[in-house]
C-alpha cells in the first residue's frame, strides 16, 4: 500500500546529485520517494545521478526561499564555486583553483541554450560574468571541470547555467514578491519581483518576468586626505526581465522564443580601504575616499529561438542567439595620477576616467541527439560565433569638487581598441551501454578560431604623438576531448571516471605605448587536462545520498595579465596543477526536516615562476582559491492548521585562507604572496506559507563577519592603503508574497 504525506516543491541538489535544501510548499500531495532531478549537463535530459560528472542543480525555489538573487547568495550551496567580485555585475568565477588573473573567462555562462560572455581576452570578460537575477528561475546547473567538448572554449574550470522556466499551456499563472531591508550601518534597500504565464491556446503560451531590486550603500567617504564627505556611497540597483513565448503545436515539435533584458547600475564599488600588510579595515570603519564620484553600469540583452523537432531516428535542434553586452563606467584616478598631472600642466586637478566595455555576439548551434537507448545514444553539433568587442577609455581632469572638465586642459587620454573574434566547431557526444551495468561516454570537438584586433591612442599619457597600431590578427585550431567510463549498482549507485580537456583562445596582443621587444604581438591558447573520480549513491526513496569526487587537474601555458608602462597587456606563464576533493552529503530527518554538509578541498599551485610582470613564483598557491570551503545547510517546516505551512532554516558557509592577487614586490619582502584571512558567513531565513499568500523574515551576515572577497593594487587609496572588496554586512529584510 504506497503512503501519502504533504511534501516540499522546491529541491536544491548539491555535489552530483544529493539534496542540499527543502524549500517552498504546496497544497499538492505525493508518494514518499523523492523524485527524480533531471538536468541538462550533457545537453540532453538525464538523470542527474546518471550523469558521469561533477553537478550541483540548485532549484529555483531553493534560490527563492534563500533570497539568492546574485552569484554571492547561492555560493554556499555549490561546493568548491568560488566569486572574485566588489561591485555587482563585475565578477570573477573561479572553479577547482583554475584562475590566474588573466582577462579572459575561465568558467563558461550559458542561459538555456545561449553562451553569454566574451570568448576572447580583449573584452576582459573574466571579471564580467553575467549575474543573471534568478527569480522564476527553474533551476541553475554548475558543471564543474573542463566542459571543452559539449560548451567549447574559456570553460576550463566548469559552466554555470541559468535554466530559465519555459511558458506552460496548462494553466494561468501569476506571483508577486515585495520586500524591505536593511543593512547593518547603511540605507534601506527595497524589491519587487513578478510573474505572469498565459496561456493563449492549447499549443501556444507566454511568460513575462520583472524585477526590480534596491541594495542600500553601506560604505563613506570621511574626507581622508581631502576627499568628499559622503554616506552609503555604494549604492546599487537591478532591474529588468524576461519574455518567453512558447509554440508547441505536437510532442514532435516545438519552438521557443526568449528575450531576457537586465540593467545593473552602481554607484562606488563596495571596495573599503585597509591596511596594505595585513588587510585589516582602516579608520575603524568600512570607507573609501571618493575624490571624483563613480558608477558603474551593466547591461545583458539576450534574443534565442530555440527549434526542437523530432525526425524519429533523432531531434533535431537549432538555437540562434544574439546578445549584448554593454559595461559604461567612471573611475576616480586621482590618488593615482593627479600630482602628475598638476606637474606636467600646473593645474589643480582632479582626475578622472571614463571607459565604456561593450560586445554584441552571434551565436548558432545545431544539434542533432538520437533517442534514448538501451545500447548506444549519440550526440552530433556544429557551432558558430561571431563576437565583436570595444574598450572605449577617456581620461580627463576636472575642478575639484565636480565633475566639470578644467577648461583649457590638455588632451590626456583617448584611448580605443576595437577587436573582433569568430569561431567554427564540430563536436561528438556517444555513450554505450554494455548492459546494464556498464555505460562509456565518449566526446570530441574541434574548432577554429581567427581574430583581429585594431588599437589606436591619443594624449599626454599615451605618449607626445598619437599611436595607431596595424591590424594585430591571430588564428589557432584546437582539438578537446573526454572519456568517462561509469560502473552502476542497481539504480541508486554509481561509481564514475572522467579524463577531460579544454582550452581558453589566445589572441593578439595589446601593445602599450612604447612596448618593449619583449611584449609579444600574440599570445597562445592555454589548454587543461583533468582526472577525476566519483562515487554517487542515494537511497531507493532519495531521502539519503552522498556525493563525492576526487580531480587532479594539470593546466599549461597558463594565461596571464601583467602590465607594461600602465597599460595590460596578456602574456603566457608557465604550468600549474589542481588537486581537490569534493562532496555533498544530505539526509531528510523526519518530516519536513533536512540537512546538507557540502565542501571542497583544493590544493592549487604554480609549477613554475610566472614572468616577473605576473608576479606569480612557483610553489604559490592560485588566487582566490581557499583550501577549506565549507557549507552547511538546514531547513525545517510544520504544518500550522490545515491551511499553512511554517519553516525556520539557515546556512553556514565557511572558508579558509587565500592567496591574493599576486605582487612580486609583497612576495619579495614577505616570502608570501598576499591572504585573505579565514571567514564564516550565516544566514537565516523563517516565514509563513498560507497556500497563496506568504511572508519571510530573513538575515544574511548575521554575525556581520568582515570577509574580503578581492584585493586590488597598491597606489589607488591615500595613506600608502589598498582597496579590499568586502561581503555586504549584516542585512535584515522582510518579503510578502502573493500567488494567483
Amino acid at each position: 500500500m504506497t503512503t501519502f504525506r504533504k511534501v516540499s516543491r522546491g529541491i536544491a541538489i548539491g555535489g552530483s546529485g544529493a539534496l542540499a535544501v527543502l524549500a517552498g510548499t504546496t497544497d499538492v500531495y505525493a508518494a514518499e520517494t523523492i523524485a527524480e532531478i533531471i538536468v541538462t549537463a550533457q545537453k540532453r535530459s538525464e538523470a542527474l545521478i546518471d550523469v558521469p560528472q561533477s553537478v550541483t542543480a540548485i532549484d529555483g525555489s531553493v534560490l527563492e526561499r534563500q533570497q539568492a538573487s546574485s552569484f554571492q547568495d547561492y555560493l554556499k550551496l555549490v561546493p568548491g564555486l568560488q566569486l572574485t567580485q566588489d561591485t555587482p555585475g563585475v565578477g570573477r568565477l573561479v572553479m577547482r583553483g583554475v584562475n590566474t588573473g588573466g582577462v579572459a573567462s575561465t568558467v563558461g555562462v550559458y542561459v538555456d541554450e545561449t553562451p553569454f560572455g566574451s570568448s576572447s581576452g580583449l573584452v576582459n570578460g573574466a571579471i564580467l560574468a553575467a549575474d543573471f537575477d534568478t527569480f522564476d528561475m527553474q533551476r541553475v546547473e554548475v558543471l564543474r571541470g573542463p566542459q571543452g567538448t559539449l560548451y567549447g572554449a574559456s570553460s576550463l574550470g566548469g559552466v554555470l547555467k541559468f535554466v530559465t522556466n519555459p511558458p506552460q499551456t496548462e494553466r494561468v499563472e501569476a506571483r508577486v514578491r515585495v520586500g524591505a531591508e536593511t543593512v547593518e550601518d547603511g540605507d534601506v534597500g527595497y524589491s519587487g519581483v513578478g510573474m505572469v504565464n498565459v496561456p493563449l491556446s492549447e499549443s501556444f503560451a507566454v511568460r513575462a518576468v520583472g524585477y526590480y531590486r534596491e541594495l542600500g550603500g553601506f560604505i563613506d567617504s570621511i574626507g581622508t586626505a581631502g576627499s568628499d564627505i559622503a554616506d552609503d556611497i555604494n549604492e546599487s540597483e537591478s532591474y529588468g526581465g524576461r519574455v518567453s513565448a512558447l509554440y508547441s503545436p505536437s510532442d514532435a515539435f516545438s519552438l521557443r522564443l526568449t528575450a531576457i533584458m537586465q540593467n545593473i547600475r552602481t554607484q562606488a564599488s563596495s571596495t573599503a580601504e585597509s591596511n596594505a600588510n595585513t588587510l585589516d579595515t582602516l579608520y575603524g570603519r568600512l570607507s573609501q575616499s571618493q575624490f571624483v564620484p563613480e558608477h558603474t553600469n551593466v547591461d545583458y540583452r539576450l534574443y534565442n529561438a530555440t527549434l526542437d523537432f523530432d525526425l524519429g531516428f533523432a531531434t533535431l535542434t537549432s538555437s540562434t542567439s544574439y546578445n549584448e553586452f554593454d559595461s559604461p563606467f567612471r573611475s576616480d584616478l586621482t590618488t593615482q595620477y593627479s600630482p602628475l598631472v598638476a606637474a606636467i600642466t600646473e593645474l589643480d586637478n582632479e582626475l578622472l576616467q571614463d571607459q565604456t566595455t561593450a560586445y554584441d555576439k552571434v551565436t548558432q548551434e545545431f544539434r542533432l541527439a538520437s533517442p534514448d537507448s538501451d545500447a548506444f545514444e549519440w550526440l552530433v553539433g556544429a557551432y558558430y560565433t561571431r563576437e565583436k568587442g570595444d574598450i572605449l577609455q577617456f581620461i580627463e581632469a576636472v575642478i575639484p569638487g565636480t565633475v566639470d572638465p578644467i577648461p583649457g586642459q590638455p588632451l590626456l587620454g583617448d584611448i580605443s581598441l576595437h577587436s573582433e573574434y569568430k569561431e567554427i566547431a564540430g563536436f561528438v557526444s556517444g555513450t554505450i551501454h554494455f548492459g546494464d551495468r556498464f555505460d562509456l561516454t565518449l566526446g570530441g570537438r574541434y574548432s577554429e578560431n581567427d581574430q583581429e584586433a585594431k588599437q589606436d591612442g591619443a594624449g599626454l599619457f599615451v605618449g607626445p604623438t598619437p599611436v595607431s597600431y596595424p591590424t594585430a590578427k591571430s588564428s589557432e585550431d584546437v582539438f578537446t576531448y573526454s572519456v568517462a567510463p561509469k560502473l552502476k549498482f542497481g539504480e541508486h549507485a554509481s561509481l564514475y571516471a572522467r579524463v577531460a580537456s579544454s582550452f581558453r583562445p589566445g589572441g593578439p596582443n595589446v601593445l602599450p605605448p612604447n612596448a618593449p621587444p619583449t611584449v609579444p604581438l600574440t599570445y597562445d591558447s592555454d589548454s587543461l587536462t583533468s582526472y577525476e573520480v566519483g562515487f554517487k549513491i542515494e537511497s531507493a526513496d532519495r531521502v539519503l545520498g552522498l556525493d563525492i569526487s576526487a580531480f587532479h587537474i594539470d593546466w599549461e601555458d597558463i594565461q596571464l595579465f601583467a602590465r607594461v608602462n600602465n597599460f595590460g597587456v596578456n602574456i603566457n606563464g608557465g604550468d600549474a596543477t589542481s588537486d581537490g576533493l569534493e562532496f555533498t552529503a544530505r539526509a531528510l530527518l523526519g518530516d519536513g526536516f533536512n540537512v546538507s554538509l557540502n565542501g571542497a578541498y583544493t590544493d592549487a599551485q604554480l609549477e613554475d615562476d610566472t614572468p616577473a610582470l605576473s608576479g606569480g613564483l612557483k610553489g604559490d598557491a592560485l588566487p582566490y582559491t581557499p583550501e577549506w570551503s565549507l557549507g552547511l545547510n538546514a531547513d525545517y517546516e510544520w504544518s500550522v492548521g490545515s491551511q499553512a505551512t511554517a519553516y525556520v532554516g539557515g546556512a553556514l558557509r565557511y572558508l579558509s585562507d587565500q592567496t591574493a592577487t599576486y605582487d612580486l614586490a609583497y612576495r619579495n619582502a614577505n616570502g608570501r604572496q598576499r591572504e585573505i584571512s579565514s571567514y564564516e558567513v550565516l544566514d537565516l531565513q523563517a516565514g509563513i506559507d498560507f497556500g497563496n499568500y506568504s511572508i519571510e523574515l530573513y538575515a544574511k551576515n548575521v554575525t556581520d563577519s568582515d570577509g574580503r572577497t578581492s584585493v586590488g593594487g597598491l597606489g589607488a587609496y591615500p595613506n600608502g592603503a589598498i582597496g579590499t572588496g568586502v561581503i555586504r554586512p549584516r542585512t535584515i529584510g522582510l518579503t510578502f508574497g502573493v500567488d494567483f
